[in-house]
């Protein structure tokens, strides 16, 4: 409770300069539970609209922008993307988001400087908080191992999109139990107490509801399982259950 308190007196802060200043404002990266605090408190935090953004379209880690309603300039998040891979490929060990996010965390930094980590191969996007930019092309050298060099991508073409897979199943009735069971091949009833237990987030917010319905296009994240997107339903069977198709993040 005393860490939930903190961050929602930052928050403040961070929405009053913000309407004091008429400037725009932001937080640091924020994990799933830390944007839902912040969801179920919006109605505390008024005088500024809010936004969020990781780096690219449907990021898990995601800052806030507070801004006044009627600004009149441009502005842009304070992100960038580097693109870290082994100086020699070919020798390379089996890096992954696990080993990146390690060697980043032991120079010394908080997470909350950090997004969202896509791998591809052993070749890791990382986005960052641009006043780490230098920090990182300086001092990350290696990944366990493996010799490593790192740059900051310029162009929006050289961003990463992150890899999908699509599943396919039936089930009785779109509810987030069974849509979560189809996406990680599990049984309804082992997916009941991670929803219980606050470890699901819809677009995240917090669900706690086994019986809820996702809309079409809704991103589902499940604690230490992976997410997905809910494409929707594509047709129903002559047993009378319903087809529908997810995109996994993998």
């Amino acid at each position: 409770m005393e860490r939930e308190e903190f961050l929602l007196k930052r928050i403040r802060e961070l929405a009053n300069i913000s309407y004091q200043r008429d400037i725009v404002t932001f937080s640091d990266f924020l994990n799933l539970n830390e944007q839902n605090i912040i969801n179920s408190r919006s109605a505390s935090i008024p005088g500024v609209v809010m936004e969020r953004f990781g780096g690219y379209e449907s990021a898990e880690r995601q800052m806030i922008a507070f801004h006044p309603d009627a600004l009149a300039f441009p502005w842009e998040y304070p992100i960038d993307c580097l693109k870290a891979e082994p100086i020699a490929a070919k020798f390379s060990q089996k890096l992954t988001h696990r080993d990146y996010l390690g060697a980043l965390l032991n120079l010394g930094v908080d997470r909350s400087v950090v997004g969202d980590i896509l791998i591809q191969e052993n070749t890791a996007y990382i986005f960052c908080l641009r006043k780490m930019t230098d920090f990182f092309m300086d001092n990350l050298s290696s990944v366990r191992h493996t010799n490593v060099t790192v740059r900051k991508l310029e162009e929006k073409e050289e961003l990463p999109s992150p890899k999908t897979e699509l599943v396919t199943g039936t089930c009785s009735s779109v509810r987030l139990d069974a849509l979560i069971a189809l996406a990680f091949h599990a049984s309804r009833s082992s997916m009941t107490p991670l929803i219980s237990g606050g470890m699901v987030f819809v677009n995240g917010k917090l669900i706690t509801s086994n019986g809820y319905e996702p809309k079409e296009g809704d991103i589902i994240s499940v604690r230490k399982r992976g997410r997905f997107r809910y494409e929707g339903v594509s047709h129903q069977t002559k047993k009378g259950r319903i087809s529908v198709k997810l995109m996994l993040y993998v």
